[in-house]
């Protein structure tokens, strides 16, 4: 049904420049005269998708560039497998961040940076990391370095998925969240906060968007792992995120309200006061922080597997 992304490599008559670099072990060159179709394609389901994701007030006027850029590279220099779990993140977020909107607004609302609406930065906080991956995997010549950007793709978007899934259920939960660092009781929505039901939200998002990645690669046996490595170095991701956002992230004091908040304006419209935290790092740069040590988590653990085989 799916289009591998792999392409058989076509024979390369050897000539006096080239044949020592096309004999060099795992530097094979790697044809793919289908990557300018596919770019075409990404940007025309990503064009559709962020217009629909507009209407819907899933996606910010600026949002739909960041999804226009992701989505075509992503689709263009991966593949259909590649494109389609990049979907199946967005539609997923999407329907959790709807799920149960007004229960979430009256409880948490007013301690987040900004609504379900994704902006530009928030689409590539998400995504930027794992686009970066598909690009590489792309320009890649070497069978090695391509499974492993897969698998640093596969742990940089579990991360998203499992974030994302965790703050959009987790807020929901009728246990207290506790702070990561300390356990210390704290009110919903609180950056660092985790709760039992936002934790198994995060494993249960990273291990589907592992789970589906594999299905769309073809159940290849070679990739047998990914869906375990996407449970672990996600979920681990979406724990940095929780760290960073109990110990570094940028939070204010609204004096009116006398509440914590991500904003720098609170919902009630009074400018708030600096508590804690580095000033630039923002919910945005901490979700790209996340992503980026989930994806050099799984980049690590393939090129392990790697050097442990080699070795045996």
């Amino acid at each position: 049904m799916f289009r591998s992304s792999h392409v058989a490599e076509p024979m390369v008559p050897t000539t006096l420049f080239s044949s020592h670099r096309n004999k060099a072990p795992g530097n094979r060159a790697v044809s793919d005269p289908m990557r300018g179709s596919r770019l075409l394609l990404g940007l025309l389901f990503s064009v559709t998708i962020g217009l629909i994701a507009y209407r819907r007030r899933s996606l910010s006027r600026s949002g739909i560039a960041g999804a226009m850029v992701t989505g075509t590279t992503t689709f263009g220099m991966g593949g259909w497998s590649w494109g389609l779990s990049l979907i199946f993140f967005f539609v997923s977020s999407s329907i959790f961040s709807h799920f149960r909107a007004r229960d979430k607004a009256n409880t948490a609302n007013d301690k987040f940076s900004k609504g379900s609406r994704r902006d530009f930065a928030q689409v590539a906080a998400n995504g930027g990391v794992a686009t970066l991956l598909a690009l590489s995997y792309g320009l890649a010549h070497s069978r090695f370095l391509r499974k492993v950007c897969l698998t640093g793709y596969a742990g940089a978007l579990s991360t998203a998925t499992a974030d994302t899934w965790a703050t959009e259920l987790g807020v929901l939960s009728l246990h207290q969240p506790r702070l990561i660092t300390t356990g210390k009781a704290v009110a919903p929505g609180t950056s660092g906060g985790i709760t039992p039901l936002g934790t198994a939200a995060a494993a249960s998002g990273a291990l589907a968007m592992g789970t589906v990645f594999w299905l769309l690669q073809r159940c290849q046996r070679s990739l047998a792992a990914l869906p375990l490595i996407a449970l672990v170095c996600g979920l681990a991701g979406s724990m940095v995120d929780s760290f960073l956002g109990a110990t570094v992230q940028a939070m204010y004091y609204c004096p009116h309200c006398q509440k914590e908040t991500e904003r720098r304006v609170h919902s009630c419209g009074t400018k708030t006061q600096p508590l804690r935290g580095i000033a630039w790092l923002n919910n945005d740069a901490v979700n790209f922080i996340a992503t980026l040590c989930g994806g050099l988590m799984a980049m690590t653990v393939q090129a392990g597997a790697r050097l442990w085989s080699k070795a045996k």
